[in-house]
Formats: structure tokens, sequence, C-alpha cells
């Protein structure tokens, strides 16, 4: 704590204490400010944000109980300890309940206090430690949500992890129904923007003019009806993540207008004659041919460009087929619980059915499918929904893998092994000698399968 310079504030009406106390702590490392009553604490709390305030109860203008609610009123992160009388035990009582970490009765000696203030400190930064993981565990159960240990998926999640906490714009590709969205979300839970606003805009649910306010937002008198001004979605989105789904639809005199926001972090809204500064993580997706779009002049080159820093291709489902067992239990346990229903498991006809179809709308129909199946509390409907020449097994497959019976059974003994490991691994909190033994294998044998399955701490 002292290495990042910690600065603590002194508020008391005693000279002669403030000129020891800021001596004595100045020399432990701390930066030290101070005040010599409540309306000049109030006004350094808000210019410097210190991290731990040291002050009296008993203060001349404002009671220090009250000084301590309106400090926290500020800001709830700053730490207190308190400075009492011998025999304030009411007072002291009352502090601690106002938000007072510690406090001190006086007259104290000074390694008292230097212990005093290093124990709340070190409490704060444990605190602050364990606040960080809790939203770093919440962002990753968000990031789990998108399914699949399929090679290809394994990829796409290294490489989110990669790009999470940076600053570049990443464009995510891929046909409908493949994810696209579900990436743009784990990106931004996984960032240091995770706290911020996360903002989507569909390019191709609005005509251009309504589209441009819509992003831009508008001043008074900009249209027919523009009364008074609004801002538009990526005033909403500073700080934070603004999703464009569908960017290959956006006009091209709208894309003139991103590319300033990319390069120069500023726009002026529709009718406006000021600019708007945006500190703005921009993310894009697209099932479209962007090159095409550049031959045929709907897209920019420039803005492709610009937008292409990081690509992040998602396979279509036919590619991944593999995934579709852990899809399925998914979808099966979000849509069971969500109407109350306990379909807990698909037919091995289904699932050979489900394996041979070519999924052209990707995990999105997949998705549906299982939930109708939970819905209307049968398995017929895929017959009704699957074409006849899949259910039969006669459809001819252009540039699809067909998977037989056997390499089935070999997916599925794959997906309880892993499942079996990871839980056995958990209980033992990784000893990897002890879970050997548990799961009656050789130590080598489990480290190469924890491998095989690239299984993570």
């Amino acid at each position: 704590m002292k290495d990042k310079k910690v600065t603590i504030l002194l508020v008391d009406d005693d000279p002669e204490l403030i000129w020891i106390l800021t001596e004595a702590l100045t020399k432990e490392g701390y930066r030290v400010l101070s005040a010599e009553d409540g309306k000049t604490a109030i006004q350094q709390v808000r210019n410097e944000a210190p991290d731990l305030v040291l002050m009296d109860i008993n203060m001349p203008d404002i009671n220090g109980i009250e000084l301590l609610g309106r400090i926290k009123a500020i800001s709830r992160r700053i730490s207190a300890v308190m400075l009492s009388a011998y025999g304030e035990a009411k007072n002291v009582v009352k502090a601690m309940h106002a938000g007072a970490d510690d406090f001190i009765t006086k007259p104290f000696d000074i390694d008292e206090l230097k212990i005093t203030i290093s124990k709340v400190l070190e409490r704060k930064a444990l605190a602050c430690e364990n606040e960080s993981l809790k939203k770093k565990l919440k962002s990753r159960a968000e990031y789990e949500n998108f399914i699949g240990d399929s090679n290809p998926i394994l990829n796409i999640k290294k490489m989110i992890e990669q790009v999470a906490d940076t600053e570049l714009t990443i464009l995510v590709r891929g046909e409908s129904g493949t994810g696209k969205e579900l990436v743009t979300r784990a990106i931004h839970s996984l960032s240091n923007r995770r706290d911020k606003p996360f903002i989507k805009v569909n390019c191709a649910t609005l005509p251009e003019t309504l589209l441009e306010s819509e992003l831009f937002g508008y001043e008074r008198g900009a249209f027919t009806g523009a009364q008074r001004p609004k801002p538009g979605r990526f005033e909403f989105a500073n700080e934070g993540t603004i999703f464009l789904d569908e960017i290959g639809e956006m006009p091209p005199s709208l894309q003139a207008k991103l590319l300033q926001v990319l390069e120069e972090k500023e726009f002026s809204r529709l009718g406006g004659k000021k600019s708007v500064k945006v500190d703005v993580r921009i993310i894009v997706a697209t099932n479209r041919d962007l090159e095409e779009g550049i031959r045929n002049g709907s897209f920019r080159e420039d803005l492709f460009y610009r937008l292409n820093e990081v690509t992040i291709f998602l396979p279509p489902l036919r590619e991944h087929k593999e995934d579709i067992y852990l899809l399925v239990d998914y979808f099966l346990k979000k849509y069971s619980a969500m109407y109350g229903k306990e379909i807990t498991s698909i037919s091995p006809q289904i699932m050979n059915i489900f394996m041979n179809y070519d999924w052209p709308g990707n995990i999105r129909e997949l998705e549906n499918l299982i939930k109708k199946i939970i819905v209307l509390g049968s398995e017929e409907v895929v017959y009704t929904v699957i074409p006849h020449d899949v259910v039969e097994g006669k459809m001819v497959y252009k540039n699809t893998k067909i998977i037989p019976l056997k390499e089935v059974s070999r997916l599925a003994i794959q997906k309880a092994e892993k499942a079996t490991i990871k839980s056995v691994l958990a209980k033992t909190n990784w000893n990897r000698i002890q879970a050997a033994k548990l799961l009656q294998v050789s130590y080598r044998s489990l480290l190469s399968k924890i491998k095989e399955y690239q299984i993570r701490e």
C-alpha cells in the first residue's frame, strides 16, 4: 500500500497534533493532507479522494459523526479512523455504526496509531481484492454462456481472453445464428469496462435518418418534431462498449461518421455544431461479405481496415458438431427451468438426427428446436421441423462431414470422461496425485487426459 502513496487526510482543530501526525505519517511513506474543520475536510475529500480519513469525533463546526456520514456519502470506499477522548464510548459506537473502520482513544501512542492505520488499510486492500475477484467471477460466469469445447470454439475463447482487456476494435464475422452477440458480450464482460454500459444497436433495423439520430443523437430543431435535444447511443455508451450489429447494412454516409468516431473519438449530433467527445470501445459484427461490399461500393475500404484490427470468425455449427452435445444439454437445462418442465435428456434417435443435420440456422436454430421440445413436451416436433431426408438418413451433404455411430459413441465417452475428471479435480482442489487415485488411473494417464481435453484450473 505504501508504495502506491496512500493518501491520508487528518481532520482535527489542534494544529500541534496535526503537525506531529503529519511528520510521523510522512516518514512512513504516506501522502498526508490536513483540515482543521469539517467544511475544509469535505472539500479535501472531493478534490483529493483520500484513501483514509483520521479525524476527531469532537469538531468545532460539524460533529465528527455527522462529518463521517457526509464523507461516506461522497465515497463509501474511503476508510475512517476516529479519535475520541477517554469515556466517549457512546460516541464511538455511533461512529462505528456510521461507517468508521476503527477508533483510537486520546491520548494515544504514535506507534499504536501507525499499527491501527496499517491494519485498516490492509483490510481495505483485501476487501477491494475480494470485490475485484467477485466481479471477475461474475464476468467469467457470463463468459461461460459461450458453450463449446471443440478446437474451433476453444481457439475463439482463447482469442477473446487475449483481446478483451485491450482497446482494439473487434470485427466479429460469421453466419446468422452462430453466436456473434455472445462473443461480443463475453469480450465486454472480461474487459476493464465490464462495469460500464454495454449498448447494442442493430444497423439493419432502422432507416438511414433514424439510425443516424439513434447513434449520434440530435439537437433541438434538427428536424420536424425535434423539440428538445436527445443524446445518442454513443453518448449512452461513454466509458463502456457499443456493439454495432449488422455493420454491413450501415449506409455509406453514416460509415464516414463512424470512421470519424473511430479516429477522433468525437462527432456532432444531428443538427449540432459542437463536437461531442466520447470514450467508447467499438465492436461490430456482420454475416455479410464486406470485401464484396468494398468491391461494389456499398462499404468503405478505409472503414473496413479501421474496424478490422482484430477479426474473430465464428464457424457454422456444421463445422463443430461435437459441441451439439454440450449445447443440447445447456438448452435443456435452461428452458426446462424457465418453463418448469423436467426434460433432462434427448433420445439417442433424435441425437443421431441432430448429428446428421446440416443446421443452416446454426446454434439459434438448435436452440429454438430444443425450446419447442420443452414447451410441447414431445420430441415429435423434430420430425416436423427437420427435413424428411435427414430423418430418413438419405440427405446428400455438401461440405459436411457425416459422423458415424462409432464416432458418436467416442464423442459421448470423451464428454463423460472430461466431466468426471473436472469434478474429481475440483473435489481434490487440483491435487492430481489424489485425483488419479480416486479415478483409479496412473498419474501419467491423468496428466495426458488433462492435456488432451484442455482442462484448465
